[in-house]
């Protein structure tokens, strides 16, 4: 068959095209964004999740439910804090928030996460608009009205949702009946599900082009997939370190978490990369033009404009894009799945000039 003869070059085109877009839009640079408001997201943004979670906890799960859930996030803590920070705070927290939930968390810090929460997560729509070539496509007011939006739709989910996942597939099975204890064996594929799902929804929305819904899951596979493996990584490079004493001190904890962050946030959008090739390549139907080609693509990013006393060669002038460094790379890169004229062995298509 034709189409399985074509499946190493079709692959190999996918991956040339995905790196250099990567390195066109400076992704690590990207990632390391949208990593850095994530950090700053986080208490805020636990402190209002905990205190909504006390009130839904106490009242639609029993004691033995929430203990469950206290017990798992002290576990959760302690592989990137120590003992003494986890007994002497996290847990008191957790002790005083999920028991019966208290309305100066909800009031105060949930006001302050969802400021904060929605900015990290325009960060990530923002940052993976980039990575699709359409940077600046969508207003400031729009993108963050959008991700305002999906900041609140993302709480209430994880308010019902977090304190199942937490108690892990024990408190699925006390809720199921004995002749339905074989769907237990499904919680975390149907996690794994979920999470995908819910990854690519973002890569759906954040796109100012509508393309279908199904047209997004290479990505979201793509960057669950390194997700998974990058945390297993991440978690053996941090244990093989622990034991000894660390040169960044109190440091330590933060920086792991940050690590964590950061790479989540180049899985998705290495992801997002893959999804900017897919549809280059086989174009879906949809309601707006497609995605431009690499070679006609604009800067995303704000550049800074020459002004009329700048001689072109003079080393205060404005770099071009096409003078970049990682331009120049990312089209070496990308010329590689190109075809190759048998007769003369020169790539068909010539560098963007």
């Amino acid at each position: 068959m034709a189409w399985v003869r074509k499946i190493p070059t079709t692959t190999w085109r996918l991956i040339t095209q995905t790196v250099g877009v990567c390195l066109r839009y400076r992704v690590t640079g990207l990632a390391a964004e949208g990593a850095f408001f994530a950090i700053l997201s986080l208490p805020p943004l636990i402190f209002g999740l905990a205190g909504s979670i006390g009130f839904i906890a106490t009242r639609y799960f029993q004691v033995e439910t929430i203990e469950e859930i206290k017990l798992q996030i002290a576990e959760l803590a302690q592989r990137a804090l120590t003992d003494d920070s986890v007994n002497s705070v996290i847990v008191p927290t957790l002790n005083q928030v999920l028991n019966g939930g208290r309305p100066d968390v909800i009031s105060i810090g949930f006001v302050l996460a969802l400021w904060s929460g929605s900015r990290a997560l325009n960060v990530f729509v923002d940052t993976i608009t980039i990575m699709y070539g359409m940077g600046g496509k969508r207003g400031i007011v729009r993108t963050r009205a959008l991700s305002f939006t999906l900041y609140c739709v993302a709480l209430v989910i994880g308010v019902i949702v977090l304190p199942l996942v937490l108690a892990g597939p024990d408190a699925v099975d006390a809720i199921l009946p004995a002749r339905l204890d074989f769907l237990n064996q499904l919680y975390w594929p149907v996690v794994t599900i979920l999470s995908a799902g819910f990854l690519n929804t973002l890569y759906h929305v954040s796109v100012p082009v509508r393309t279908p819904w199904v047209s997004d899951l290479p990505g979201s596979f793509l960057a669950l997939s390194i997700w998974i493996l990058g945390s297993f990584v991440l978690r053996w490079i941090l244990q093989s370190t622990v034991g000894g004493t660390s040169i960044y001190g109190p440091l330590a904890a933060p920086i792991a978490v940050l690590m964590w962050l950061y790479m989540t946030a180049i899985a998705v959008l290495i992801g997002a990369a893959l999804n900017a090739v897919v549809n280059r390549l086989w174009p879906a139907r949809k309601r707006e033009p497609a995605l431009p080609p690499l070679d006609g693509e604009r800067e995303p990013v704000m550049k800074a404009e020459a002004e009329p006393h700048h001689e072109p060669h003079h080393e205060l002038t404005p770099v071009e894009e096409n003078e970049r460094p990682e331009v120049a790379a990312a089209e070496s890169i990308e010329r590689l799945a190109e075809p190759v004229d048998s007769e003369n062995p020169v790539r068909t298509t010539n560098p963007t000039t």
